[in-house]
């Protein structure tokens, strides 16, 4: 799950990224809400957490603009901003929770698997496609009914490929799935999941379109 971390403050910001991605979360950061807004109408990612007390806007006019974008994406608020009040206007504003500064970074996380649960029964809860099956849920996967044991990115990797079967992926998009934003990746990373995720399904099963990118073929 991709989260967009809008927060102004480096330090916090910084440790809220290493706690996140300790937990699976792909996480990039940014620290002006105008700039927030352009990425979420760009390419939404899953879920939001964003700071109210942002530089260039407050971040309640933040919210109102990526409501008008996109009016299902889950928003956590997580402010200095504490008053009832405050937690009113910014439920009412169309944030989905509200989390008060300082915080335990535990319950921040308890919230965001909530979001991450929600947007997965929305989802199908499990993908089929020939003798491949994927249990979005439980995110198990099974070839042939037997299990299938993938690492978190290879896992990711095949989620979005069977999610969009019969359409390319190219290796930029698939790149913006499994890595945050700065993060160092090999030239070849993407390359090299593709390659250990064939050995472990059956052959042909994840295609190669030459200077493109990957598919999965509706079979």
């Amino acid at each position: 799950m991709q989260v967009l971390l809008i927060e102004d403050d480096p330090s916090l910001a910084q440790g809220l990224k290493t706690s996140l991605k300790r937990e699976g979360f792909i996480v990039n950061h940014l620290q002006l809400g105008r700039l927030a807004i352009e990425s979420v109408a760009t390419a939404a990612p899953d879920m939001v957490v964003l700071d109210l007390g942002l530089p260039d806007m407050d971040g309640q006019d933040v919210l109102r603009a990526i409501r008008k974008i996109n009016a299902e994406l889950p928003v956590l608020i997580l402010t200095a901003r504490s008053s009832l009040q405050d937690k009113v206007d910014g439920l009412d504003g169309g944030a989905d929770d509200y989390l008060a500064k300082p915080f335990d970074t535990d319950e921040l996380l308890a919230r965001l698997r909530v979001f991450e649960r929600r947007l997965s029964s929305l989802k199908h809860a499990e993908l089929v496609v020939g003798t491949v099956a994927m249990d979005t849920k439980a995110q198990q996967v099974k070839v042939n009914g037997a299990d299938l044991e993938l690492s978190r990115r290879e896992y990711m990797l095949l989620k979005t490929l069977m999610e969009n079967v019969g359409r390319v992926q190219t290796r930029d998009s698939l790149e913006t799935k499994l890595y945050s934003w700065g993060d160092e990746i090999a030239s070849n990373a993407i390359e090299v999941h593709i390659h250990h995720l064939r050995k472990k399904l059956p052959e042909q099963f994840i295609r190669t379109v030459r200077g493109v990118g990957y598919t999965i073929k509706a079979l």
